[in-house]
C-alpha cells in the first residue's frame, strides 16, 4: 500500500479549495449562523487529550448550545455515565470541535475553538431544567464557524427512515458479552427505558 505522507502529495490529488469553501468561514457567531445554533438540539463534541481523540454526542430538548455573546457558547453537561472522557480532555487540552445537526437539514454547522469548564453556581442555575442543574458547563470560545457541504448527509440518506431496521445487538447484549455475563443483558435492556426517562437531566 502506498501512503500519502505529505501535504504536497495530498494537495496534488485534490487541488485548491473552491472559493465558497473558504469565504463561508467566520471567526465569530454572525447573524446568519445564529439561527442554526439556536435550532440545533444535537451536536457531536470532539476533543483531544494525551490518550488520543474523543467524540461525544450531546443533545437537549431545546437548543443544545447557548449563545453567550458573539464569540462564546455554553454547553451544559447533563446526566451521563460519568466516564467524563470529553471533560478530562478539555481540562488537559482545550481544543474542541463541534458538529451541529438539525433533523431534516442536510447541511451541518461546524465550530472549532477552545473550551474551558466551569461549575459556576450562577451559570449552572441558568440551565436548571425540571429541578436539576448540570454539574458543569463547557464554555467554548469560537475560533471559526462554517456551514458544511450537504453531500455526506445526502449520500447517507440520514433523515430518511429505512423500510427495515438492521438487526443489531442491543446495548444489554453488548454489555453482557463484554462483562462475560456479569451484567444481565436482558435486565439491562428491560429496565433501560424507565431508567433513562428518570435521568435525562
Amino acid at each position: 500500500m502506498d501512503w500519502i505522507d505529505s501535504e504536497a502529495e495530498l494537495e496534488a490529488l485534490y487541488g485548491a479549495a473552491v472559493p465558497a469553501a473558504l469565504v463561508k468561514v467566520a471567526d465569530r457567531i454572525t447573524p446568519e449562523y445564529r439561527p442554526w445554533i439556536e435550532a440545533a438540539r444535537f451536536c457531536v463534541l470532539a476533543t483531544v487529550g494525551p490518550e488520543g481523540t474523543d467524540a461525544s454526542p450531546r443533545g437537549d430538548d431545546g437548543p443544545v448550545l447557548r449563545i453567550l455573546d458573539a464569540h462564546n457558547l455554553a454547553l451544559p453537561d447533563w446526566h451521563g455515565n460519568n466516564r467524563i472522557d470529553s471533560l478530562r480532555n478539555i481540562v488537559r487540552d482545550g481544543r474542541v470541535s463541534l458538529m451541529l445537526m438539525i433533523p431534516g437539514e442536510t447541511n451541518v454547522v461546524r465550530i472549532n475553538g477552545r473550551a474551558r469548564l466551569t461549575a459556576d453556581a450562577a451559570l449552572l442555575a441558568e440551565f436548571e431544567t425540571r429541578g436539576r442543574q448540570p454539574r458543569t458547563v463547557t464554555v467554548i470560545a469560537v475560533d471559526e464557524i462554517y456551514i458544511q457541504c450537504a453531500r455526506a448527509l445526502m449520500r447517507a440518506g440520514l433523515w430518511t427512515l429505512p423500510e427495515t431496521r438492521p438487526e443489531l445487538p442491543s446495548a444489554g447484549e453488548i454489555l453482557a458479552a463484554r462483562s462475560r455475563g456479569d451484567i444481565d443483558g436482558e435486565d439491562y435492556d428491560r429496565s433501560w427505558p424507565k431508567r433513562a426517562a428518570k435521568t435525562l437531566w
